[in-house]
């Protein structure tokens, strides 16, 4: 599948910045089963300053708000074929080593609510596989999809406790648990084709756990699936703070306001448009 996202993100200051810098995580990654074809980012009120890979072979940008500046736009756009691999992206590779997706952090850190929600399962130490598939439903069963409740900075616990959360905490609560499982587990920070509509309020967030034979494999719990051609990947980290789509700080800048814009759409590559228009030729 060809996938179009494009991704607006505003920052207005109700002061003038006098010193600020964002670390941005957004251009897709050419992985197993995903390749980006085309990339463009505008910057208004910004420059760059340097790009690098970071730990977890994300493509990271680093830039600086101009001084005095009172707003702040992100414009990005992407073209990326996709293929449905079931959920598998494959084989560990990166600089951060397959035993740190074990270790807990802030925000993935498990208490006592985390620790009964594993308590409960019926793990099968030799089906991991369905162990994880268990986890995405306990999660779900205890979660409810409710937006305006949590933010960036809510642990995975806190989430659990309140029973209400997004994406971003059902993938958390979910690598905290398995991780207790002795599971490798990271977040995944990227865009889902919605097949009700293109235009979306933010991006998209879950989990991939890390399973003999078959390598990292993506659970999207409030979906109920195993990522396919519609998911786009942008990056990876151990909580949400390290695939985080842009952070930052500002100095100077007052009260922030952001406003976000997202559209992914199903696009058409040239070879299915050829491929259309021999078609229609064959039928006269």
């Amino acid at each position: 599948m060809r996938l179009s996202v494009s991704h607006t993100t505003r920052y207005s200051f109700t002061a003038p910045v006098t010193y600020g810098m964002q670390r941005l995580r957004l251009r897709p990654k050419t992985t197993h089963g995903q390749s980006l074809i085309e990339w463009t980012i505008e910057l208004d009120g910004a420059l760059p300053e340097v790009e690098y890979e970071d730990q977890n072979l994300n493509a990271t940008s680093l830039v600086t708000i101009l001084p005095g500046a009172r707003e702040l736009t992100i414009r990005c756009n992407a073209v990326v074929d996709t293929v449905d691999h079931a959920g598998v992206i494959g084989t560990h590779i990166g600089h951060m080593p397959l035993w740190a997706f074990l270790r807990h952090t802030p925000l993935t850190k498990p208490g006592p609510k985390i620790r009964a929600l594993v308590a409960g399962l019926k793990a099968d130490p030799t089906n991991k596989l369905g162990t994880l598939h268990a986890l995405s439903d306990a999660v779900l069963g205890a979660v409810a999809y409710e937006g305006g409740q949590t933010d960036a900075r809510t642990p995975a616990e806190a989430a659990l406790e309140a029973g209400r959360g997004v994406c971003q905490d059902h993938a958390q609560i979910f690598i905290s648990a398995a991780r207790l499982l002795d599971i490798p587990t990271r977040y995944v920070s990227g865009y889902l084709k919605l097949d009700e509509t293109d235009q979306q309020e933010a991006g998209h967030g879950w989990a991939e756990a890390h399973v003999e034979g078959l390598g990292w494999v993506g659970f999207d719990v409030p979906n109920e699936v195993c990522p396919d051609e519609r998911y786009v990947r942008v990056a990876t980290g151990r909580d949400y703070s390290e695939a985080a789509p842009i952070t930052g700080l500002t100095q100077g800048s007052g009260e922030t306001t952001l406003e976000v814009a997202v559209v992914v759409g199903q696009t058409q590559s040239q070879s299915q448009g050829q491929s259309a228009q021999a078609q229609q030729q064959d039928l006269g």
